[in-house]
């Protein structure tokens, strides 16, 4: 398989964490891709396990048009917002309209009230309950909104994007923040359009103030308002004095300064319980969504990722090479323990552990497993040092690179043999080898002065010793 042409669009950490989901969940419902070259390409390009699933999540996402997918998505997302702010910003207006009304009667300021701040209100406690007790204040909103997206995206490809989202905001918890961001952020840009308005009809049109009411007596109501402008008082906005509200509970006062006074103190209860209140849980939001954003990262022990371990990180890797590189490997110097040696071993090297392994050995040869650690690599040589075989032979994948310390391990169980030959292991069952990785695997071994064939050494192994 060749390598995509185009280079991979700039993508942001979260874009690649959530495409890197999206594949997962794709390959857990319709299971596992045909991945040879995407984690060839992960293998290359290097560093830790997150890394390297990562690289391979963005070439299959490349491959098979979920990348697309995302930026199709990504454009619907942006639309759906787009419409959501402008249908804020047109409720805004009408909640200011039928506030004041027309001007052709006194404005009553409890129903005023009750309009601009009604709605917002149970909202807000809404939210606060579902923050609080279930974490997922804004839900409905949200799915509204990721409803919209998808169906703006309009990209079969686009199917696991949405719960791959949410599944890797939830995380580090990070979707209420996210949510709550949204929500605040539109009701901000709701009441905005709302207090707009509010100051354009007061601006243009003449209104009068009264309140009215049957239960209570006029000592209540002013204890009433006083109460409600203290917070609107604290931000700069007057409350219209004791004379002036009890002047109005009968009569809209015809006086320039009375309905001022009115104006400003319901201006006032829009910013101080409205606009206020929402800014600042948009920003703590958008802080905490910030500051979680910088921690998202792959739960690597996740089923779909553990699975990739092996694959993406060569058993060569884990047995790691700690000296500095020498000019030059040394030779294996077999045939150096012919006298002392004897029995025939079989041994693997970092194989695929899909690949059933061992094969059906003859009889008298001993089956020494397949060493993937600094651990197996020492037992097996101290088995071989106390008992060394006349004949050892060594299976290696050549689909692997045949790096520094996987040469340096051969060279080593080769000195502690009688004879020695290394098993270049065939392809599976419709793969094909790398040439050019084969011929570096031979140039390799023949600078060992290693005996190696591609053919399985079985009836080797099965000489008996004389």
């Amino acid at each position: 398989m060749t390598a995509l042409k185009s280079p991979l669009p700039s993508l942001s950490p979260l874009q690649r964490l959530w495409l890197t989901e999206a594949v997962r969940l794709r390959e857990e419902q319709a299971g596992p891709l045909e991945d040879r070259e995407a984690n060839r390409q992960a293998v290359s390009a290097g560093g830790p396990l997150e890394q390297r699933i990562e690289t391979r999540a963005l070439w299959l996402a490349q491959r098979d048009g979920m990348l697309a997918a995302l930026l199709h998505w990504r454009q619907g997302a942006v639309l759906a917002v787009w419409l959501l702010a402008v249908l804020a910003v047109v409720s805004g207006a009408g909640l200011g309209f039928a506030a004041l009304g027309d001007g052709q009667r006194p404005v009553n300021l409890f129903w005023a009230l009750g309009s601009l701040l009604g709605l917002h209100l149970l909202t807000l406690i809404g939210w606060a309950v579902g923050f609080a007790f279930a974490g997922s204040g804004g839900a409905t909103l949200g799915r509204l909104w990721l409803w919209l997206s998808e169906k703006f995206a309009r990209d079969a490809q686009a199917v696991q994007l949405a719960p791959a989202l949410l599944v890797l905001l939830q995380r580090q918890r990070l979707s209420r923040w996210a949510l709550g961001m949204f929500v605040h952020g539109m009701w901000l840009l709701l009441l905005l359009s709302a207090l707009g308005s509010l100051l354009a009809l007061l601006a243009t049109r003449r209104y009068g103030f009264v309140w009215e009411t049957t239960l209570l007596g006029g000592d209540t109501f002013v204890s009433v308002i006083q109460s409600l402008g203290a917070l609107p008082h604290w931000l700069g906005f007057t409350t219209p004095a004791a004379d002036v509200i009890r002047a109005s509970g009968g009569d809209a006062i015809a006086e320039e300064s009375a309905r001022q006074a009115w104006a400003v103190w319901l201006l006032g209860m829009l910013i101080g319980y409205g606009v206020v209140p929402r800014a600042m849980l948009a920003l703590f939001c958008a802080w905490r969504w910030q500051q979680g954003r910088a921690r998202l990262s792959l739960d690597l022990d996740v089923p779909g990722y553990s699975l990739l371990r092996d694959r993406l990180q060569p058993s060569s890797e884990r047995l790691g090479v700690t000296d500095a590189a020498p000019q030059q490997l040394p030779s294996a110097q077999t045939g150096s323990l012919t006298a002392a040696s004897s029995g025939a071993v079989l041994v693997a090297i970092e194989l695929d552990p899909r690949r059933p392994w061992p094969p059906a050995l003859p009889k008298g040869v001993a089956d020494a497993g397949v060493v993937d650690s600094r651990e197996q690599r020492q037992h097996l040589l101290d088995q071989l040092n106390r008992f060394p075989p006349a004949r050892l032979a060594i299976a290696c994948d050549p689909r692997r690179s045949p790096d520094r310390g996987t040469l340096a391990l051969l060279a080593e169980l080769a000195r502690n043999a009688g004879d020695t030959r290394v098993w270049l292991l065939a392809a599976e069952p419709g793969e094909a080898l790398d040439g050019q990785r084969l011929e570096d695997w031979h140039g390799a071994l023949d600078a060992l002065q290693l005996n190696w064939r591609q053919g399985a050494p079985l009836q080797w192994l099965e000489q008996t010793d004389e």
